[in-house]
């Protein structure tokens, strides 16, 4: 479960995804149109911990891509509340593993960027 690196950190979340081969390259795209489906036009994309992050009043969310999986990162208080929707999913405290060709559904993906997006506003 190695994490893709190449020589250059990426400086960009369009730099980040043109070095992710396919077929995760395509699940991320994915993921990133569905979480900016979601976010008011306020919220940022940027690089955090080396991987594609959203930002809007504090973080909110990561994905990733990896050598056999691709993963997202809502932290671990949203990954509990949907634990019973996520059973088809490799879990744990605040990663949610996605294999190769069985994409997380979109409308479960809004659901935990609502949930994320109402927490960072309560605080």
């Amino acid at each position: 479960m190695k994490k893709l690196r190449t020589n250059v950190a990426p400086k960009t979340v369009d730099e980040y995804l043109a070095a992710v081969p396919e077929p995760a390259r395509s699940t991320l795209q994915k993921m990133r149109a569905v979480i900016w489906s979601v976010l008011p036009s306020e919220a940022i994309e940027t690089i955090s911990y080396g991987m594609p992050s959203f930002k809007f009043k504090g973080s909110l969310i990561w994905y990733a891509a990896f050598s056999d999986h691709c993963s997202v990162f809502p932290t671990a208080a949203v990954i509990n509340e949907f634990k019973s929707e996520l059973k088809n999913f490799e879990i744990s405290k605040s990663t949610i593993r996605i294999p190769l060709g069985q994409p997380l559904p979109a409308s479960l993906l809004k659901k935990m960027v609502k949930k994320r997006l109402a927490q960072v506003e309560k605080k």
